[in-house]
């Protein structure tokens, strides 16, 4: 069987790709190993999928190439696809940083994308298919590769491999994207989880127990990046939304050769906004406990935690000028090193994949393989946690499906 085009990979790129090819009057057929497509859309911001952001741009993405997603997110835009989102009647809401959320349910999207394929003619799908092989061919009708599959061999002449990364495997994620990539020859930037849960080591994790389950609203900094949202301490060591913003920065360290035993930490400021010093400086004659002061402004089982931890449980006046000004300092910068993450499994993403260098920005095709496009999750390309990696996934599927 021939086709223009073959989609491999049903999600949230891979759908898009698929429309915008047959919407060009491309015969597409869209491939999935799995049961139910859309899995990842389903589960995501709670149910009711956190489709785009209001506020994106390339400084939101992490790449060995950061300027690589520039163009795709100029050309298909958020605001492109909160249009698509509108026209659709889908209602949804916004959250803080610009974060748009599905009033009713992530069902929503995948409707909708169903839909795009669906209302163009020659839009094939075929699903659950696992593909065997894939083989370069020449062909004289311009066919450029042969796809093996359990449902019998298939010819096209633009391959798109929108398989996504590794995480969340019990969804299905594989290695498949990046087999394909050095099957053809292209480098892969080594895969990492990202916006993760950071785990530490025994001896730092265990003086925090008693903390398990707090949750507090701090800054995260490392290599000059921030954060501000909550973080949590957990039974493994430190989540929320700061944490697995942060993880990534902290991630992208090993790519830049630091041994594992010299990668910077990451910081927290527990009163951001506030100079600490200052603000301890003016309760200096207070009778008061530092950590029943601390409790007016962090939770009151942290704040009681944190100065035991650090032998702070003396009255303010009674403090001497090293232990405030160490106070001070743990305040504004409370220093962690991370053990590791708690992987793929609690991951949102993944960080790292087909390198876009390989790739051209304007297409998404393989500059060493033509015919071959590589698009979302799958290639060098990370957003931060809000949105933006689903719009990386509408913008490089758009633009791969003009091309194709």
């Amino acid at each position: 069987m021939r086709f223009d085009v073959i989609v491999i990979g049903a999600g949230a790129a891979g759908m898009m790709c698929a429309a915008q090819a047959a919407r060009r009057d491309r015969r597409v057929l869209l491939i999935d190993h799995v049961e139910q497509i859309g899995e990842r859309i389903r589960i995501s911001g709670g149910g009711r999928c956190n489709f785009t952001n209001r506020n994106i741009g390339a400084e939101n993405f992490l790449s060995q190439n950061p300027h690589f997603c520039r163009s795709a997110l100029a050309r298909y835009s958020q605001r492109d696809f909160i249009a698509l989102v509108e026209r659709y009647r889908i209602p949804y809401h916004e959250r803080e940083h610009g974060q748009l959320f599905c009033d009713n349910s992530a069902q929503d999207i995948i409707a909708m994308l169903k839909a795009e394929c669906d209302d163009e003619g020659g839009m094939q799908w075929m699903f659950p298919c696992a593909v065997q092989g894939i083989e370069r061919i020449t062909s004289d009708d311009g066919l450029r590769f042969t796809v093996a599959t359990d449902h019998g061999a298939f010819r096209c002449r633009s391959l798109v491999i929108a398989t996504g990364g590794l995480a969340v495997p019990k969804l299905g994620a594989s290695p498949f994207g990046y087999k394909v990539a050095e099957q053809f020859g292209l480098h892969i930037v080594p895969p990492k989880p990202a916006l993760v849960p950071l785990a530490l080591a025994p001896e730092t994790l265990t003086p925090l127990k008693p903390l398990a389950g707090v949750a507090f609203d701090a800054a995260t900094h490392c290599d000059g990046v921030q954060f501000r949202e909550n973080v949590l301490i957990t039974h493994r060591g430190l989540s929320g939304p700061a944490i697995l913003q942060i993880s990534s920065y902290w991630q992208m360290q090993d790519y830049n050769e630091i041994p594992s035993g010299k990668k910077r930490p990451v910081t927290i400021d527990l009163l951001p906004g506030t100079d600490a010093a200052a603000w301890l400086e003016g309760h200096r004659n207070s009778k008061a406990l530092l950590s029943n002061l601390l409790a007016e402004r962090l939770p009151r089982r942290f704040a009681h935690e944190w100065c035991a931890l650090f032998g702070w449980e003396k009255p303010l006046n009674e403090l001497s000028n090293r232990d405030l000004n160490a106070a001070a300092h743990a305040l504004n910068g409370w220093t962690l090193m991370p053990s590791g993450t708690l992987g793929y499994a609690k991951a949102e993403v993944t960080l790292g994949g087909v390198d876009t260098h390989e790739l051209s920005s304007k297409t998404m095709e393989a500059k060493a393989a033509p015919g071959l496009y590589f698009i979302g999750e799958v290639v060098d390309v990370t957003g931060w946690l809000g949105g933006y990696n689903f719009q990386w996934a509408w913008s490089s599927g758009w633009v791969a499906g003009q091309f194709v």
